[in-house]
């Protein structure tokens, strides 16, 4: 963790001001390089900040699949995405912020001389891990708006209107790259190790996130093209995703600002009372007797009570967002074993042979999330239950999956979003007041890009049916 701040206190020389008048002596044409190790840190801080935020201005996919909602500004409970400019946000951190420093920082590897049998095999982990996070980032780009920039992006001096590409195309690419980047790391040598803010520099748990994340994206193109789906969804099982908890993706925060969690600089520091949690899911899970209920949320006399979805809620009257989550040095996730035994369950229910039963790997998620959260006394009970047992719960295997999954992926708002998209399930219903009668399925374009690359954004808005909050992406089609 400390490593973290040390990372940080480096940009933060880089950056600031001097009256050392040495300083004119400086070519400013040919700037000092920055090591790569300092780049590919930044780049997974603000790629997981970014996915783990819960300011307005950046992130509202908790928003979107009524996990929270707000209680005195409610446009974006309400899906307007416009007034705050989310989608230039969201857009501009992703491209800016996270893969041009992995491509700087690949670079920058690319022009080290490794000589020596063990440095290159640390170079290849390095390459590797960036091409991991680039693969993932282009896929929340692409689950976002659909057709991105990708071959010409991040070339400002070649394309500094970069066109846009087809989404499907891109996916495929992105899985082939997965495969090939775990196939090439050596988990005997090391990667970037200290400086890695996510594993640490453990390889092979950067291989096993490299094949869920491929796991991922083919379950999401199943309705698709289901046999190259199910090559890749088995191709990445057999070589090992995650089947722990111990082998999550995720960043571990400080207790000190400003190396803490987004979601306490955004609730507890700004000392805000802007969300509740909605009715939506609380009342879900009153049905079901969650246990998990005490570490998602706090009691409001004597019970859990949530908020309407849209309404201009008074945030006194509801459950709060429990303290676990407020927590300063509350982790952050891009993937967790939960997620990954949901997705195996539904690999079973498409027909893709990956082992075991729907059943066991749908129990195995639950149990997965129950242990996260600190309930696993209470587990095997939850799971007995008919409304909640595979057998006997009500509907078919896409609601099965799509209400447990819902409920585990609590406070991963965009992980829930994709999943609902994909599934269908759980039913959800848009607020009265919303600017759409449903519940988005994309973003809309960042408006800047309608000014400054207008002909690459019309041609990108008329390929997916239209620059609208209800398009679908390509691989939404039920």
């Amino acid at each position: 963790m400390k490593n973290l701040l040390l990372i940080l206190g480096v940009f933060a020389i880089f950056t600031s001001c001097s009256d050392d008048i040495t300083s004119l002596n400086n070519d400013t044409k040919n700037p000092t390089v920055v090591p790569a190790e300092y780049l590919f840190s930044n780049a997974e801080k603000s790629l997981v900040d970014q996915m783990v935020s819960t300011n307005v201005n950046n992130n509202v996919f908790r928003l979107f699949v009524q996990q929270w909602t707000e209680t005195i500004y409610t446009d974006e409970s309400n899906y307007d995405v416009a007034t705050r400019t989310i989608p230039d946000n969201h857009f501009r951190t992703i491209y800016r912020d996270v893969l041009k420093d992995l491509s700087e920082a690949e670079k920058i590897l690319s022009s080290e001389n490794a000589v020596t049998p063990e440095q290159i095999a640390v170079v290849t982990n390095k390459k590797a891990q960036i091409e991991i996070m680039i693969a993932y980032s282009y896929s929340i780009l692409v689950d976002t708006f659909g057709d991105v920039p990708y071959t010409e992006a991040l070339d400002i001096e070649g394309h500094p209107t970069p066109k846009y590409d087809d989404a499907e195309t891109i996916y495929r690419d992105l899985i082939a790259r997965l495969g090939a980047a775990q196939a090439s790391m050596n988990d005997s040598y090391g990667s970037f190790d200290s400086a890695d803010l996510i594993y640490g520099g453990d390889v092979a748990n950067w291989k096993k996130f490299a094949n869920s994340l491929r796991l991922k994206l083919a379950i999401n193109m199943d309705d698709v093209d289901h046999a190259f789906a199910s090559t890749e969804a088995l191709a990445a099982v057999t070589a090992g995703v995650i089947a722990s908890n111990d082998e999550n993706a995720a960043l571990k925060y400080l207790s000190v600002q400003p190396n803490t969690n987004p979601i306490f600089v955004d609730v507890v520091a700004s000392g805000r009372d802007d969300f509740v949690p909605t009715s939506t899911i609380i009342d879900k899970m009153n049905v079901l007797n969650d246990p998990r209920r005490t570490e998602y949320f706090t009691l409001e006399s004597g019970s859990y009570v949530g908020g309407t979805p849209g309404d201009g809620n008074t945030f006194a009257n509801y459950s709060h967002i429990g303290p676990k989550i407020l927590d300063p040095s509350f982790e952050g996730l891009l993937m967790d074993y939960s997620e990954v035994e949901f997705l195996l369950a539904e690999a079973v229910e498409r027909g893709i042979a990956i082992g075991g039963t729907a059943e066991t790997h749908y129990n195995d998620a639950i149990l997965a999330s129950m242990s996260y959260w600190g309930v696993t006394a209470d587990a095997t009970a939850y799971l007995l239950q008919p409304s909640v047992a595979y057998t006997t719960a009500t509907g078919v295997w896409q609601q099965k999956i799509g209400e447990q999954s819902y409920i585990a992926l609590y406070n991963r708002g965009f992980e829930a979003w994709t999943t609902y998209r994909r599934l269908d399930y759980p039913v959800l219903v848009a607020p009265v007041d919303a600017a759409v009668p449903q519940v988005p399925t994309r973003l809309t374009y960042p408006s800047l890009e309608q000014t400054l690359n207008a002909a690459n954004y019309a041609a990108a808005s008329s390929a997916i049916g239209g620059d609208l909050l209800t398009t679908k992406i390509f691989w939404d089609i039920n």
